[in-house]
């Protein structure tokens, strides 16, 4: 780690990226995240990387199945119309046990919306969002050091369970100037453990001789009874994710919280600041913030509920997309309260704090 460095978001994820090892980058441009894509366009010849310019989010999208399956650290970025449009080679990339890097600054929506901060696309990162039963591993940061962090933890996982992972960030992160500290770039004898790791499955170049082997990447299983086996080989994989990769943050709780708040990313700073304006007035509030969405921490959520805490407070710049999954959690036992933005405006900490103290 070096001193720290005031960068945009969209900045900051590129950067950590090229240093986690990320050599091939592949996206359309589309806002709030073009300076992500104008940085790896300019940063990536300077690493021996390869940057293109697909000429549509499909195309980029299968040129990181491509690139997957040659092992490689590849990553593309895009924002919510954009990533609708790959999500099918996110489809083909999961079923195919391949490892890559999504990065969603999401905007306002649905359709073409607008440009500003969302969190819409939460049913699409974290329930599938292309087709056939697969699941991307959700990372979902909260602030620009924490997402230039993720870049690195997400081609770890990506490599680890051999899956894609998905940033879910927004507009509002991707534009945002924090200071952010990165780590050191990774050295050429770690690039070369990097692909080493890849070598029993990943394709080579079509030669014989030791140590070369070939390797087909494959989605496609016509049999059902071999579908039917490899789609069970994924949820065994999927089932232990959710088992290790749990990550999420504790905010002020304890056990005489009256009301424990539930916010993911950009929104969770709003909510901890109407905590503690609360908390200074003899309030006890807390949060749980999610960092991995996908797998969810439903059982941090559940072990919160003390006997003290009257409800819960859902708040997301959505019209109630993960509450769904706080319900799951609660589980009946208090009273879920939701509440929203969306279009891309954002509550205040004001708005906030007013609509706990109206549950409590």
């Amino acid at each position: 780690m070096g001193e720290k460095i005031l960068m945009k978001g969209n900045e900051a994820v590129a950067e950590a990226a090229i240093r986690a090892g990320c050599r091939l980058y592949f996206a359309y441009p589309i806002t709030p995240q073009s300076e992500l894509i104008e940085f790896m366009a300019k940063m990536m010849p300077k690493v021996k990387g390869t940057f293109l310019q697909a000429e549509s989010e499909v195309a980029a999208a299968n040129m990181v199945y491509g690139a997957a399956g040659c092992g490689k650290r590849v990553m593309t970025s895009s924002s919510s119309p954009g990533v609708s449009l790959k999500m099918e080679a996110i489809s083909y990339i999961a079923g195919a046990n391949l490892p890559a890097v999504i990065v969603n600054v999401q905007r306002g929506g649905p359709g073409l919306g607008d440009i500003q901060p969302a969190q819409g696309d939460y049913f699409q990162a974290t329930k599938g969002g292309g087709h056939g039963d697969y699941h991307c591993i959700v990372l979902a940061p909260s602030s620009v050091q924490e997402f230039a962090d993720m870049a690195s933890d997400a081609f770890d996982l990506a490599d680890k369970y051999r899956n894609p992972v998905m940033i879910l960030a927004d507009g509002l992160l991707g534009q945002m100037m924090e200071p952010v500290e990165f780590k050191p770039y990774k050295t050429e004898e770690e690039m070369v453990e990097l692909s080493k790791q890849h070598f029993d499955w990943c394709i080579h170049q079509n030669e014989d001789g030791p140590g070369h082997h070939h390797n087909e990447i494959n989605s496609l299983e016509i049999d059902p009874n071999v579908l039917e086996k490899h789609v069970l080989e994924l949820d065994k994989k999927y089932k232990t994710i959710e088992a290790n990769e749990i990550k999420y943050e504790e905010y002020n709780i304890n056990e005489d919280n009256e009301v424990v708040c539930v916010a993911f990313g950009t929104a969770a700073r709003i909510v901890k600041s109407a905590i503690d304006d609360l908390n200074a007035q003899g309030k006890n509030i807390g949060l749980i913030r999610p960092i991995t969405v996908w797998p969810y921490p439903y059982d941090a959520i559940s072990k919160a509920l003390n006997k003290k805490v009257k409800c819960i407070n859902v708040f997301e710049l959505n019209l109630g997309q993960m509450v769904e999954d706080v319900r799951l959690a609660v589980n009946g036992k208090v009273p879920v309260h939701f509440m929203g933005k969306v279009g891309g405006l954002v509550f205040t900490p004001e708005e906030v704090a007013a609509d706990i103290m109206k549950n409590l």
